[in-house]
């Protein structure tokens, strides 16, 4: 089914809401939704393409609303890489929201810091990426794929992200995001190699949808809510549980924080 087709059956079960931002939820976020005012919520098992993920904390559910005026589609959810060896998994549902009209798309992922001053609870707006999976384009076709990620993450949204946390007195670290594929975590050598290569935070998602939105022609926000500083920096090992644990704490923090940036959004766009 095509993304154009996938839109429409969206705006059957919500009609007269045109979706401005689509936000994706990573690990222990899944909170945001319930924010969502007058929430139509969609199962992705009624939309074919949508991704089924087996990780705990991902709901696997489209809800439409609105949050601080803007009318939003939030993707409850999302499948990785390391699930099916894809890189494309969320490949339709970005589509299906450009389809619908969304304009930009704000992804949120649990990460791990790389710097012992952003500790456990910190977000992290992410100004840029290293990628060290395949490429989600890889086996398109057309002049298309060629996409610049000078700018990925969207300037002007950084600016009002940055207004926006002020303004709600969060303090918003920032740093460059570096993906690994997963679903082991990082070696102490890696994490050290990621801190000589620049890299702030370490993760296992966002950046194959950063990289897909782009193609879509959506502007992107992203940021990580630090859950655990990276493998050899405490003498601790990590496991997906403190993950969980560590997101769900900062949750409310995240909450704030990105309603902030819609009330912003909504205010910078009237």
């Amino acid at each position: 089914m095509t993304p154009a087709a996938l839109a429409d059956i969206i705006r059957d079960r919500c009609p007269g809401l045109a979706p401005r931002v689509g936000l994706v939820l990573g690990s222990g976020l899944g909170d945001f939704a319930r924010v969502v005012e007058g929430a139509v919520v969609v199962p992705y098992a009624d939309l074919p393409g949508f991704p089924r993920s087996g990780v705990s904390g991902h709901a696997g559910e489209l809800v439409l609303g609105r949050v601080e005026g803007t009318p939003v589609a939030v993707l409850s959810g999302r499948a990785h890489y390391y699930e099916h060896g894809n890189p494309r998994e969320m490949a339709v549902p970005i589509a299906t929201l450009a389809a619908l009209g969304v304009e930009a798309l704000i992804l949120t992922n649990a990460a791990g810091s790389l710097r012992a001053d952003v500790g456990p609870g910190s977000p992290m707006l992410i100004t840029d990426h290293i990628a060290l999976g395949p490429n989600p384009l890889i086996g398109t076709s057309g002049d298309g794929r060629f996409v610049s990620m000078v700018g990925a993450y969207d300037p002007a949204l950084i600016k009002l992200a940055r207004a926006a946390a002020k303004a709600a007195r969060v303090k918003l670290d920032e740093g460059v995001y570096m993906w690994f594929t997963g679903p082991s975590f990082e070696t102490p050598a890696e994490i050290r190699m990621a801190r000589v290569l620049g890299a702030d935070a370490v993760g296992m998602s966002t950046v194959p949808e950063t990289i897909l939105a782009r193609h879509a022609g959506l502007k992107v926000l992203a940021l990580s809510m630090i859950t655990n500083l990276g493998a050899g920096m405490t003498g601790r090992p990590l496991s997906h549980a403190e993950t969980k644990h560590e997101a769900a704490q900062g949750s409310d923090r995240m909450t704030r924080l990105v309603a902030a940036i819609l009330g912003a959004w909504a205010k910078d766009t009237d």
